[in-house]
């Protein structure tokens, strides 16, 4: 694959730290626009912004990009009453309005290419409805109409596909997997019998990125172990 420049949101932890180390692997040039201002990968441009509430400056992005991937978010599972408007306001901010800002921003670096790719991200409570998702699974839902409808709209140039993971051993998910109780309840729930793994998950994304993937553009790829199509009897 020749190399490429790819800008990842959200790129210090979890799914992205683990896409950067496989696109640094495979000879990409990689930009990191993520909130933490710490970054261990000196292969990697680090800009430090918080997505939630700040826009780029546009002089922090090079004339080209190849791809974009927007990976922050949040996991707030309360019952649907108890959740506050502040708590709803802050998880369309992060999820929704964060996608926005980063691809308004990468756009017309993206068009530039003429050959890029775009990768959101999205959650399995979107399509498979699980109680105290109320906030993550409406503001993902946005997430992907956003996804489509882009994909509709930059066609031919730019593509643009979703990943909708499971339950993922990420810094995130480190409370709801505190345990070995917890992480074996997780397993049981899912077909595949077991949790996925932010390496797992990264692979998705660099394939859609890839030019192995030039034919997917409007999808909502569902790496989940199974859990949102399939049921154990």
């Amino acid at each position: 694959m020749s190399q490429r420049t790819i800008a990842v949101a959200g790129a210090t932890s979890g799914i992205g730290h683990e896409l950067c180390k496989q696109l640094i692997e495979e000879g990409h040039s990689v930009i990191s626009l993520s909130r933490s201002a710490e970054f261990t990968m000196p292969e990697v441009t680090h800009h430090t912004i918080d997505w939630s509430n700040e826009t780029l400056p546009s002089n922090l992005l090079p004339d080209k990009l190849d791809g974009a991937v927007y990976l922050p978010g949040s996991i707030l599972l309360k019952p649907f009453h108890r959740i506050t408007a502040a708590e709803w306001e802050l998880e369309l901010q992060l999820n929704v309005m964060g996608a926005v800002r980063f691809l308004q921003a990468v756009y017309p670096s993206l068009k530039a290419s003429g050959n890029a790719s775009v990768v959101l991200m999205s959650t399995v409570a979107v399509q498979t409805g699980m109680p105290f998702h109320a906030s993550v699974a409406a503001a993902k839902g946005a997430v992907e109409g956003l996804t489509r409808a882009l994909a509709a709209e930059w066609a031919p140039v730019i593509r643009v596909n979703a990943v909708a993971p499971s339950l993922t051993d990420t810094p995130l998910a480190s409370k709801l997997l505190a345990s070995p109780e917890k992480r074996e309840a997780s397993a049981k729930r899912h077909p595949l019998q077991r949790t996925a793994t932010a390496a797992e998950i990264a692979a998705t994304v660099k394939f859609l990125l890839s030019n192995n993937a030039s034919w997917i553009t409007g999808q909502i790829i569902h790496h989940d172990g199974g859990i949102s199509s399939l049921r154990l009897f």
